[in-house]
């Protein structure tokens, strides 16, 4: 039995999320904010339980490294741009790439906390 390549579904994938993000760019701003501050931490701390916590029930189906890697660290990474699409909407604080990189960090950390523990 032949399986359908990933790749059409991939990018119809893409396209919709392209589509529905630009949905709201007349209204999208960015942030004007410091490197540091409670909002930071909290990017930080959040993004780690869910890195690790992803990365952890990914563990539990006995899954290769690389794709619990990839799934904690990938489900972290999503939520975070999500709320970040968010605020950059009418209305919201404002899209933050140091809002991005307190959430890369904290993805990363929480992985590495996670296969440090086991």
């Amino acid at each position: 039995m032949h399986e359908r390549p990933v790749y059409p579904s991939l990018w119809r994938g893409c396209t919709l999320l392209c589509l529905l993000i630009c949905n709201g760019c007349a209204s999208f701003h960015y942030a004007d904010d410091a490197w540091t501050g409670q909002d930071k931490a909290k990017h930080f701390v959040l993004s780690a339980a869910l890195s690790a916590a992803a990365t952890h029930a990914r563990a539990e189906t006995n899954d290769r490294r690389g794709h619990q890697a990839a799934i904690g660290i990938g489900v972290s990474l999503a939520l975070g741009t999500g709320k970040e699409l968010r605020d950059a909407r009418g209305g919201g604080s404002g899209f933050s790439w140091r809002d991005i990189a307190y959430d890369v960090a904290g993805a990363l950390t929480g992985y590495g906390l996670y296969r440090a523990s086991q």
